[in-house]
């Protein structure tokens, strides 16, 4: 009850009083009549409980455990951009797609290349064969099966090096198209379709609202006053009504 409705309610009280003077009390339904004090709604306050709560100051942010900056792996320029700041996405959807047409070109020079390898490879264990055969019949000198050798084992090295540059060449096509990785939300677009992404470029964020957490400092004279698990409460910018319970992490 505020001091203005006490103050109002003694006044009352008071001049009701007053109001009898020296007279003698009256007995039964008059009397009780005569005495009661009425009092409007605006007179009443109705007191509720509440929970008080004490603690250190902490201020902080909320933060997603659970985001990934997605950046450029190759240099290209950005086609399309099909996604906008608060769109929900699912794992595997297209993000962002760069232009592929010199890392194709370069990707079927590879696979040609690799072709050719093996097949130059083919003919020198061929011709290795062969000299193996007529080393053993006495045909062939021991100098010519060594050299056939040789030539078969540089072959060799060359379609494994040609095997690696397709595979290389293919994932570089793979990484023109930025794919979410996980459910979530886009929380900030950085590239736009015309950009020219450089290899490490940052292209578009993703988070999990299911991962958000509040992350706050507790100053040094307050630190022993928390503790692993402790119940605590805090009140989000934009909600200043509504508390949010959670507990102290490690």
């Amino acid at each position: 009850m505020s001091l203005r409705h006490t103050l109002v309610l003694f006044l009352a009280l008071t001049l009701a009083a007053c109001g009898k003077g020296p007279a003698a009390p009256q007995k039964g339904a008059n009397a009780a009549a005569g005495q009661a004090l009425l009092l409007s709604s605006e007179d009443v306050v109705t007191i509720r409980s509440s929970a008080l709560a004490s603690g250190p100051v902490i201020t902080g942010s909320v933060q997603p455990e659970r985001r990934a900056d997605l950046r450029a792996e190759v240099s290209a320029v950005v086609l399309q951009v099909p996604r906008e700041n608060g769109d929900v996405v699912r794992r595997g959807d297209l993000l962002v797609r760069l232009d592929d047409t010199a890392i194709r070109d370069g990707l079927a020079s590879a696979e040609s290349a690799s072709r050719a390898a093996a097949q130059a490879f083919e003919q020198a264990e061929r011709q290795f064969q062969r000299m193996t055969t007529l080393r053993t019949s006495g045909m062939a000198s021991a100098q010519q099966l060594e050299d056939a050798e040789v030539r078969r084992n540089n072959a060799q090295s060359d379609l494994e090096g040609a095997k690696t540059r397709v595979v290389l060449a293919r994932q570089q096509l793979q990484r023109t198209e930025v794919r979410a990785p996980f459910d979530g939300v886009v929380s900030d677009r950085k590239a736009s379709a015309g950009d020219t992404a450089q290899v490490g470029k940052e292209l578009v964020k993703v988070i999990d609202p299911a991962s958000m957490r509040f992350e706050g400092l507790v100053s040094a004279d307050s630190i022993g006053a928390v503790k692993a698990g402790q119940a605590v409460s805090f009140r989000v910018n934009g909600y200043p009504t509504r508390n949010s319970p959670a507990r102290c992490g490690a």
